[in-house]
């Protein structure tokens, strides 16, 4: 939906289970027009989409795709911005690091996300400018070297370069400019924002640079604007809390090194408060979030630094002395306070007040994909769970 004449605002349908294209859109098909009702009767609603590999496959094949769009008009709904990251089953059976699997070192991620945009470039409305996020690079620990991780750097840097040149293609033929936004987390390839700057000004920058003018026939300077244009940033504001990053300070730093925001998501953390006095029902709290499906890395601070728990169970089994734990664990974003835990509800208020003044990014996409694995006095109905944090977003912009 708009916001202002400048936000689209929606929800990612990877809340949603999506294993093939079915499933998928017998999902969308039961809630989104539903939720349309609710939030934006009178308006176009804009749909976060989610597609697996599976999915996006079959929804290419026969009339799936033309029948698709035909249903989107129909209902007044339309696709701006999709979610590339997880290449599988999000759902019911176990995640963890294999979010990343394939990799962006691997053809299967090339492909994957080229089909994506074909998908997109086909969905999205004439004048409009549309993203797909997808993972930062990959999961650090599969790589044990200087070595085999400047290799994955180096190999995902020409496989995103490939990307460029497909989304330079697409808006020549089609007017349509779309982007590839990658998106930091903790114990990715790229955590934070100075990866992140590292990663443009060691890897993608040369790298591209130098295929681009040979296959383009263009200057280094025009290389480097296409790198830049299609090539940016999924701001999501769980992950860069858990950075311990002020939202000020990493815009500023994107914008210096010319870095674009393609889309913000707009999740919340847990935050983990000790007083000293009830942390023992602190962690009785905090062992409630522990589940078996997805990565719930956990940060802290020490000196100066921040410090990651690869998972919540590797914490768990400690139970050290803090001040604050922040633990990835996407939360209702309209809630910064349940039981004896907090959120990083205060990160989003921050960054809604920064595009006051600045606007960074028009796409915004609520992302708390753990409702159907939260504690159950977290829940509503998953529809009115999803309306609630559409509005409360509403009412904070």
């Amino acid at each position: 939906m708009f916001i202002d004449q400048f936000y689209h605002l929606t929800y990612c349908t990877n809340i949603h289970p999506g294993e093939n294209w079915k499933i998928t859109f017998e999902n969308i098909e039961a809630f989104v027009p539903k939720i349309k009702k609710s939030v934006s009767q009178e308006d176009p609603f804009g749909l976060g989409l989610r597609l697996s590999n599976t999915a996006s496959q079959e929804l290419g094949t026969g009339e799936n795709l033309k029948q698709f769009k035909e249903w989107l008009d129909a209902n007044d709904i339309y696709v701006f911005t999709m979610n590339g990251f997880p290449y599988g089953n999000f759902h019911n059976e176990k995640v963890k690091d294999m979010v990343h699997a394939p990799d962006w070192t691997t053809r299967e991620r090339v492909e994957y996300t080229k089909r994506l945009f074909n998908q997109l470039a086909y969905l999205i409305p004439d004048g409009q400018m549309g993203g797909i996020s997808t993972n930062p690079i990959s999961y650090k620990y599969w790589y044990d070297s200087k070595v085999t991780t400047h290799e994955a750097f180096a190999i995902g840097a020409e496989h995103m370069t490939e990307i460029v040149l497909q989304l330079h293609e697409i808006e020549n033929s089609t007017g349509k400019y779309l982007h590839l936004d990658i998106e930091p987390e903790p114990d990715g390839m790229l955590e934070n924002s100075d990866e992140v700057v590292s990663f443009y000004a060691d890897y993608l920058l040369p790298i591209a640079t130098e295929v681009l003018v040979k296959t383009l026939d263009c200057s280094h300077e025009k290389a480097q604007e296409l790198v830049h244009k299609y090539i940016t940033v999924c701001y999501d504001i769980c992950h860069f809390s858990l950075a311990f990053e002020e939202p000020e300070d990493t815009f500023g730093k994107f914008r210096e090194a010319g870095i674009k925001i393609g889309k913000i998501q707009v999740s919340a953390a847990l935050k983990i408060l000790f007083d000293g006095k009830n942390d023992k029902k602190i962690w009785d709290s905090l062992g409630r979030f522990n589940e078996p499906t997805y990565l719930h890395q956990v940060t802290h601070m020490d000196d100066g630094q921040v410090k990651t728990y690869w998972d919540l169970p590797a914490l768990l089994e400690e139970e050290k002395n803090f001040d604050e734990l922040r633990a990835h664990f996407h939360v209702p974003i309209f809630l910064d306070k349940f039981d004896d835990l907090h959120s990083t509800q205060d990160h989003i208020l921050k960054v809604l007040e920064y595009l006051k003044k600045n606007k960074v990014s028009n796409h915004l996409e609520i992302e708390t994909y753990t409702w159907d694995v939260l504690p159950k006095s977290l829940k509503l109905e998953l529809s009115d769970s999803i309306i609630r944090e559409i509005e409360w977003l509403k009412n904070k912009l």
